[in-house]
């Protein structure tokens, strides 16, 4: 391998390893009522983007289990943030809704993401489709080799 490229690698394998110890597990909006695990907010960030969305489907898009979805949904269900409702056409299906306190939160997580993650979001729009495709290729070899090892 070229300098380059041991570069490269070696900036992403700093990154997996900030993600896989990292320290922030709780984010915390400024209240007690607003104050998520990451797995709780990125719930309620997928039910706003989706609302009506099933737990399966959340499941397969969370590459997590219905299981602990259920168990998730229901902890936040009885915080008042999100609503269950029966499918029309399929009695057995509940569909997730955010309630209007789901709504604030996914609001501020949305916020959140844009105050810190703003600097990268611009760069990414900056880019051509040449470069994008690019980054595009390596981050889903980079998820292969993830996938691979972990």
């Amino acid at each position: 391998m070229t300098e380059k490229t041991n570069k490269v690698i070696g900036e992403f394998i700093k990154m997996v390893e900030k993600i896989s110890n990292g320290k922030t597990n709780i984010l915390d909006f400024g209240s007690e009522d607003m104050c998520f695990y990451r797995g709780e907010i990125h719930m309620i960030k997928l039910i706003g983007d989706a609302p009506g969305v099933y737990i399966s489907e959340m499941a397969r898009n969370l590459n997590i289990t219905r299981a602990v979805v259920s168990k998730t949904i229901m902890k936040l269900e009885k915080r008042g943030l999100i609503e269950k409702v029966e499918d029309e056409e399929d009695k057995k299906r509940l569909k997730l809704y955010l309630t209007s306190k789901g709504q604030e939160a996914y609001r501020l997580h949305n916020e959140y993401h844009q105050k810190y993650d703003k600097p990268l979001f611009e760069y990414v729009d900056s880019l051509n489709e040449k470069e994008l495709k690019i980054i595009e290729n390596f981050l889903k070899k980079a998820s292969d080799l993830v996938d691979n090892h972990f």
